[in-house]
Formats: C-alpha cells, sequence, structure tokens
C-alpha cells in the first residue's frame, strides 16, 4: 500500500511539473540541435542541481539577454552574457546547430552572436554547477567553455590567463560594456584601468599588482581566495583572502560599473549553524578594490566621475557622484554622464561688463586636482586671495580657481578628476564660478515680447467688448478672400525628394534666413560653400553653423548629398553633429552644432602656443574620430580632407571632426575606389597624383602631416623659415628623427621637453602615417593603439629617398653652380613637391613640359634652370628661384615644369 502511494505522489509530482519542463530544462547535457526561445515566461536549461541557469534574461521592459545567472535565489543575479550590448526581441533563439557552434539570432534569423571556437568534434553542451556553461566532446573535453570568455564576473574555480579581462557593465541596468576594466595584461601585469569610453581601449592604470615579467594566472579558489600566481604555480599577490566556504555560500568578484572590483558572498541558507546563518539573504561585499576609487587621477579622462562633476565615498564604501553649485547633472537617469552649467556661461565678448554680475563660491575639501583644465598658474609675493579671485572673475574661459600659499591656479571647463578629500590641506581654497543670479539664459528681448503679448490681450479685451469687433471681423474675412481669388496664384515649389536612411530635422529656407540673421555673420568659406552663424528661436535659442552652398553645379550638388547621408548616419564623440538640412529647390543648406571655439588652424597657429597636453588629447581624439570613420560606421567613410581647417574645438576643446563634403562612402563589399583628385595640397596622399585606387590610408597619410603640425605647433610648409632645411615639415622631423634631434622640433616648448618619449613615438606614428606606399602605413585602429602605449611602435622605414628635400637641394645647388648646369629631377619628387609645399593643382594637360629639356629630348627628367625666370638669374637671385619652385611665382613667369 505504502508502494502505491508513494508512486501515485511521485506521479502527481511529475504531472504539477510538466507545465514547466518546456522552459526550464534540467538535464546536464542537451544535444546537437538543441534550442531555446526568447520569451516572457523564461527559457533556460537549467545546471544539474539548479545552481545556475543559461538563458534568456529580459532586462526591464526592454529586451532580452542571453546569459547565465544564480538560478536559486530572487535576484538571479547575472554572472555571463553574451550580448549586453544588442538586446534581442521576443522570438529570439540560441540554438546548438549540428555543426557544433553555439549560434544566437533574433526572429528574421539574422545572426547577433555566436561561439568563437567549438564547432568539429562538440556532441553536447552543459550548464555546470559551477557556473561555467560548456561544449564538449565526446571524451568530456571542453571545446569551448564561458569560463574562457568572461565578461564583468568571475566565480569559484574559475581563472584568467595573459590577455583576459573583466569589463565592467555601463551602468546597474545597461550591461553594454562600460569605462573601467580588470585586466591581466600580456607582459603579467594584473591592472585596473579607465577605458575611453565607447571604445574598449585602456587609458589610466588606477590600480596595479606590480608583477611585470612574472604574473602568470588570475586564480578564484574553491576556498573563496582570489590571487595571482606565477608561471610555477607560485603565489605572488593575494587580491582577496574570504574565509567563506563555497559549500555554504555563492560567491562572485565583479568589476563594477563604478569602477570597484568587489568580491561578494550570498548565503546558501537562511538559517544553519555556519557562518552563512548570521548573514542576511543578500549579496554583501567582503573585500574590494582599489579602497577609494575617488582618489583616480587621469591625466585625459574625466576621474572617477564624468566632467565638471566629482566623487564622494557613501558610508557603505560605495562611490557617488554629485554636481558643485551652479551645476546639474546632464542626464539625471546617468550620473556618469557628467554635470552642465546651469546658468549662461560669462561672455568673452563683454567679460569687463559682466565681472560684476559672477561670484566664487568656496568648495570645502572638494578639487580637482592634476586635471587637464589647468590653464593658467600664477605665484609670487602679490599673489593674494584677492588677487586671485579677480584674477578669474575678469577671466571668461575661467570656471574655478585654487588658491594656496600664493599660488593661484585658474581652471577652464570641463573640470576632471573632481572629488571630496576631507583630507585636502585646509590653506587651500577651491572657488568655483557661478553667476550671483544663478539665471539660467534667458532670450533677447523676452521681456519685450511678454509686453507686446500683454498689450495684445488687452486690445482684444476691449475689442471683443465692442459690438463693433464682429463688424470688423467680418469685413477682414470678406476682403482676404477677394484678394485670394484675385491676386493668389499657388506657386509650385520644386523640392527635392527626402534621402533615405537619414533621419534628420527638416528646414525650411526662411526659417534658416531668419536663424542666419539674412546670412550676415560669417564663420568661414570653402570652394562649394560658406558657413554661417544662426540661433534657432523655436529649440531654446540653440547657436548653430548653417552651411549654405553657393556653386548649385553637379560638383556642389554632390558634396550636399554625400555629407547628408555620410553625417545623417554618424554619431561620436569627435564628430561634428549633423542636426538637419534645408532641402528646397534651389536651396541646399546643412544645421550644425555649433562650435564654440573655432577651428583648430586658428586654435595652433594663432598667437599663442597652445599647451601640450592640450595638443596631444587633441591628435588622439581625431585619430579616434578617424577611426570611427574607417572601421566603425555602417557604412565605411573616407574623409579625404583632413586638415587643421576641418578640425573643430567645442566647449571643452575637444576635437570634433567635420566638413563631409569631400568624403567618399564605401558600399560594405568595396575596400577601395578611385575618384577624382580631392582634399587640399600639402595633405594630400601621393595616390590621388598616380592614378592608383584611393583606399581610408589617404585619410592616415592626411593625419600624418597633422599629427607633425600638432607635435612642433607649426604648418607643415614655411617659407619664411630661417633654415632652408625646416621649410618642410615632414623632411625636417624625418632629419631630426634621424639624427636624435628630436629636441628641435619641440625647442621652447618645456612641457612637451618633458616628456620627449612621447615626442618620439609621436613623430615616429606620423612618419609611419605618410609612408609612400599607402600598405606600409598603419590603419587609424592601430594608429590609436600606439598612440595610447597599447602596442609598441617600431622602427620607420629609411625614408631618406622619397622625402622632397633633396629634390630641392639639388635645385638649389645647381643654381649656385653654375648658371647652365643641369639638375637631375626624380618624377617621385616633382608629386611630394605637390603634396607639401601648397602648389596649385594641375590638370593632366598641364602636366607637360613648359621648358624643353636640353640634351637627350627622351631624358624626361632633365630641365634648364637658367631659363625659369626672365632674364635669367643673378647671384642674388637664388632665393627668388628657390621659391620660384616652392611657389610656382617668378619675376618672369610659371616656373613649374613636368611631364608624366
Amino acid at each position: 500500500m505504502a508502494l502505491q502511494l508513494s508512486y501515485l505522489l511521485s506521479l502527481l509530482l511529475l504531472v504539477l511539473l510538466l507545465p514547466y519542463s518546456t522552459t526550464a530544462q534540467t538535464s546536464s547535457n542537451q544535444s546537437l540541435g538543441s534550442s531555446l526561445t526568447a520569451q516572457e515566461k523564461g527559457s533556460y536549461w537549467a545546471s544539474p542541481f539548479g545552481d545556475f541557469a543559461f538563458g534568456f534574461q529580459q532586462i526591464g521592459n526592454g529586451g532580452y539577454l542571453l546569459a547565465i545567472w544564480f538560478n536559486k535565489i530572487l535576484e538571479k543575479t547575472i554572472v555571463w552574457s553574451a550580448n549586453g550590448d544588442n538586446l534581442v526581441p521576443t522570438g529570439s533563439k540560441v540554438k546548438l546547430t549540428e555543426g557544433g557552434q553555439l549560434v544566437l539570432s533574433d526572429p528574421t534569423g539574422t545572426g547577433i552572436w555566436k561561439s568563437e571556437l567549438g564547432g568539429l568534434g562538440v556532441v553536447h553542451a552543459a550548464m555546470l554547477d559551477t557556473g561555467n556553461f560548456v561544449l564538449a566532446n565526446q571524451d568530456g573535453g571542453y571545446l569551448w567553455q564561458s569560463f574562457d570568455h568572461p565578461t564583468d564576473t568571475m566565480l569559484p574555480t574559475q581563472t584568467m590567463s595573459m590577455g583576459s579581462k573583466l569589463v565592467a557593465h555601463y551602468s546597474e541596468r545597461n550591461n553594454s560594456n562600460g569605462r573601467f576594466q580588470f585586466a591581466l595584461q600580456i607582459d603579467g601585469n594584473l591592472v585596473l584601468q579607465t577605458l575611453e569610453y565607447p571604445t574598449d581601449w585602456s587609458n589610466t592604470a588606477y590600480w596595479l599588482s606590480g608583477t611585470i615579467g612574472s604574473g602568470f594566472r588570475v586564480v578564484f579558489s574553491e576556498s573563496g581566495s582570489i590571487y595571482l600566481t606565477a608561471r610555477n604555480g607560485s603565489l605572488l599577490t593575494v587580491i582577496s583572502s574570504n574565509p567563506s566556504s563555497t559549500q555554504d555560500f555563492y560567491q562572485r568578484a565583479i568589476m563594477e560599473y563604478d569602477g570597484v572590483f568587489t568580491q561578494y558572498v550570498y548565503p546558501k541558507k537562511s538559517t544553519n549553524s555556519t557562518n552563512a546563518g548570521r548573514r542576511r539573504m543578500a549579496w554583501s561585499s567582503v573585500s574590494y578594490i582599489p579602497d577609494n576609487i575617488c582618489h583616480l587621477l587621469e591625466d585625459i579622462g574625466s576621474g572617477a566621475c564624468g566632467f565638471n562633476s566629482y566623487c564622494i565615498l557613501e558610508d557603505d564604501g560605495k562611490p557617488n557622484c554629485r554636481c558643485p553649485p551652479g551645476y546639474t547633472f546632464i542626464n539625471p537617469d546617468d550620473i556618469r554622464k557628467g554635470c552642465k552649467q546651469n546658468f549662461l556661461p560669462q561672455s568673452c565678448d563683454e567679460a569687463p561688463s559682466e565681472t560684476d554680475q559672477f561670484d566664487l563660491s568656496e568648495m570645502e575639501s572638494i578639487n580637482w586636482p592634476q586635471s587637464g583644465s589647468d590653464y593658467a598658474r600664477y605665484g609670487g609675493d602679490n599673489i593674494t586671495e584677492d588677487w586671485c579671485r579677480k584674477a578669474c572673475l575678469d577671466d571668461c574661459f575661467c570656471a574655478a580657481a585654487v588658491f594656496e600659499d600664493r599660488k593661484c591656479l585658474k581652471k577652464k571647463i570641463p573640470l576632471s578628476n573632481g572629488r571630496l578629500d576631507p583630507n585636502n590641506n585646509a590653506a587651500s581654497k577651491v572657488l568655483i564660478k557661478t553667476r550671483k543670479d544663478n539665471s539660467t539664459f534667458k532670450p533677447p528681448g523676452a521681456d519685450l515680447k511678454k509686453k507686446n503679448h500683454s498689450t495684445v490681450i488687452l486690445i482684444v479685451s476691449v475689442l471683443l467688448s465692442s459690438s463693433m469687433f464682429l463688424n470688423l471681423l467680418f469685413m477682414l474675412a470678406a476682403f482676404l478672400l477677394v484678394f485670394r481669388l484675385k491676386y493668389w496664384k499657388p506657386k509650385a515649389l520644386k523640392t527635392c525628394p527626402f534621402m533615405s536612411g537619414v533621419n534628420l530635422q527638416s528646414y525650411t529656407y526662411e526659417e534658416l534666413t531668419k536663424a542666419t540673421n539674412g546670412f550676415k555673420e560669417e564663420l568661414g568659406r570653402g570652394a562649394f560653400a560658406k558657413v554661417y552663424k544662426g540661433v534657432l528661436e523655436y529649440e531654446d535659442r540653440k547657436l548653430v553653423a548653417v552651411k549654405r552652398l553657393n556653386n548649385m553645379e553637379r560638383e556642389g550638388d554632390m558634396e550636399f548629398k554625400a555629407e547628408v547621408s555620410a553625417i545623417g548616419r554618424t554619431n561620436h564623440r569627435n564628430l561634428v553633429q549633423l542636426l538637419g538640412f534645408c532641402n528646397e529647390g534651389e536651396h541646399r543648406l546643412l544645421v550644425y552644432e555649433f562650435m564654440s571655439n573655432g577651428s583648430l588652424a586658428s586654435f595652433l597657429f594663432g598667437g599663442s602656443r597652445p599647451y601640450w597636453y592640450q595638443r596631444i588629447q587633441i591628435a588622439l581624439e581625431t585619430a579616434r574620430g578617424l577611426f570611427y570613420l574607417h572601421e566603425e560606421c555602417s557604412t565605411q567613410i573616407i574623409h579625404c580632407d583632413i586638415k587643421p581647417q576641418n578640425i573643430l574645438l567645442d566647449d571643452s576643446f575637444s576635437a570634433r571632426i567635420s566638413d563631409f563634403g569631400l568624403a567618399k562612402l564605401l558600399k560594405t563589399d568595396q575596400t577601395r575606389t578611385t575618384t577624382g583628385i580631392r582634399g587640399t595640397k600639402g595633405y594630400v596622399a601621393p595616390e590621388w597624383f598616380r592614378n592608383m585606387p584611393i583606399t581610408i590610408k589617404v585619410d592616415v597619410y592626411s593625419f600624418g602631416i597633422l599629427l607633425l603640425e600638432l607635435i612642433c605647433c607649426r604648418k607643415s610648409f614655411e617659407s619664411e623659415a630661417e633654415n632652408e632645411d625646416q621649410m618642410i615639415l615632414a623632411d625636417w622631423a624625418y632629419d631630426c628623427y634621424k639624427d636624435k634631434k628630436l629636441d628641435l622640433l619641440v625647442e621652447n616648448d618645456e612641457e612637451a621637453t618633458n616628456d620627449m618619449k612621447r615626442v618620439e613615438r609621436y613623430v615616429m606614428i606620423a612618419i609611419w602615417c605618410i609612408q609612400e606606399d599607402p600598405s606600409l602605413r598603419p590603419t587609424m585602429k592601430k594608429v590609436v593603439q600606439m598612440m595610447e602605449g597599447s602596442i609598441e611602435v617600431s622602427v620607420p622605414p629609411d625614408a631618406s629617398m622619397s622625402f622632397p628635400h633633396l629634390f630641392i637641394r639639388s635645385l638649389i645647388e645647381v643654381h649656385r653652380s653654375s648658371s647652365t648646369a643641369h639638375g637631375l629631377i626624380f618624377p617621385i619628387f616633382i608629386h611630394r613637391i605637390l603634396l607639401h609645399l601648397g602648389l596649385e593643382e594641375f590638370s593632366a594637360s598641364e602636366l607637360v613640359h613648359i621648358i624643353a629639356p636640353i640634351g637627350d629630348p627622351a631624358a624626361d627628367a632633365f630641365i634648364d634652370l637658367t631659363t625659369v625666370a626672365d632674364p635669367p638669374p643673378s647671384a642674388s637671385d637664388v632665393a627668388s628661384i628657390r621659391f620660384c619652385v616652392l611657389s610656382r611665382i617668378a619675376k618672369g613667369g610659371v616656373c613649374w615644369v613636368l611631364r608624366l
């Protein structure tokens, strides 16, 4: 009887569990062809004892994450995911294919993610009770396992080998990659680093083990300890020593989104006789590094929190971000984006008259130390606190000032590395500038409009109180009807069709005419367009730059379409954002965000030398923008016109690449294209003149020239140089590098002189970028990695026979030696002159001998230099002849001679 009852109870239990068997599959092994589908009631494969599950977990009200999680606790804490940056919709599927690969696809069948290895030999998949999901062969060996591809979490029994890393999530509710990582580098050093979000490039290490050359593996033991070992297994560094047993506690170590590497424990049972019984049923931290993340300092970056904010450590040891007085969070739901001023900034045009409208508030125990926002330092016996306050109030660029011990330091927006430091020197005062009335932006004429509005209301009220109003209204309506029938004729408005694939604001020509006050204030001009400053009245008086195409011939029309299609699809912090356009009849205009600090050309070649660290930051940001255009866009983009005039600077002097008018778009199945010569003299790559395919390497070349200009703070060609060897920057830089005299490039630049290792590295990168052979030039991704120092820069090839300085020197020597001598001109030098020295572009018909060669008619490389000018030059005209060759202008006429 007891046996029958037991049988019946078992059968009943099986029936009760039957409805759930389609979503929670607890079989240890999943055979080839098995799959899971994303659905509301959940879909997963559980481990044998149910501690972990592999499957789909819905994130908030959004899509689904293919993940591994703790399955027996209420929080269902995720420890691994495949598609954190690309959630999938309901109906998506993960399948163990017959070929042995794990493949995630959306409802349309489009592949989203797949296991990197596995494949041949895989016979089943399994979710293990360790939290490891594996693809195994017939012998039980693992051909792929999630432990080898961690996201942000480690579990007991898991190890990390050299080159492995844990990348923090962006935020608590956003599973895409964020700003921090825990990495065991190839050199054996274990580090906590910041990342250059949204890329995965490492930036600043703020904790390290110091085990270069010896670190080999990070181990999370079953006893709960985390430590670093050498190749022979010996212990090097203990990261966390936790006495809690894995028998009583679930454990995990996570790279938190706030930059703290933390180990947590969670009791497996609510009450027992072990240590677990004395803990609440929740995750609690047992160790973390660093001790205070707020002390993180970055040379380039915002620090532990976003720009213009500061970091404080709460009572629970967690960091939090706050805004200083007069500032608010850019996004209250994402406080690590930083803060913005909630008042109208001080105008540089009216600084003296506005000084009395601002005040400096003292920030107790708060500072922004070693910040890239520092731009002026003063010291001496006459420097007092009052002097420092006045200096900041009188300076429209000054956002904060620090006074300490007869020294005054001024800081500009954005402020970085902000933190609360109770141990801060009491004698140090941090003063932040705010408006006295804390007023936000108020459009001019607002009061007048309000007054006019009140007047209108009053007049309408009076009219409504009069019976005459109805008569007037009737007469006005009749007049408008007659006028419309007699005089008004509809005018055809020819509007070009909306361009597919572009989601931008469309403006009328009238709106943009009003916004620019009749195109009154010109910001700049190019071959096809002029750019005007504008204000969008209906968008909180947002400042914009309106580009008006003034040449509506075929080429100008092509430029308009290229800009809209290129910029409209891009989204990167180092690109100028296109806000909208006008495509009305013959009127073609583009509306961009306004860049308050103008172009890099005016900043770099202006009266004063920009700081070294500003220049290298601009160089790195420009490189990142180009890398995005080349490799991260949905459609690959070649800019074709990289130069200082097309690098704009925003409010915080961050670089923004602009002017995609000359951009050449490549389809996804193309790697190169051919087109007419584009770009600007001095920055154009050699292949433009050789009828060669044009690839992204033309932008690499232009960037190399730009990088040299940023390093040396001078133009690529200077005809007024005292030393003729220094006329062409590329040649001079290579000579200095070859002769180990790089200090000449940054002479009188103290910051750069103190950073000569970086100077040398950047010069070497530039030389690689301007190689004659495009195949030798690195990609922009590799350029960025070299600039960041994440990969080594190899010695560039000998460029002595490819730079044009030998050609120029040979011409000069010919004149010095004899008025009837001849000089050999190598064709390779001729186009280099075109590229570097600002010569005018020639059409194919112009590339012929203007002056016949002397000697063998077939020897096209010979030229009679005595006939370059008319009359023939004397010894005193050598300088004139030299500049004649460089500038194509001479006393007697044209100097350039060439046959291809």
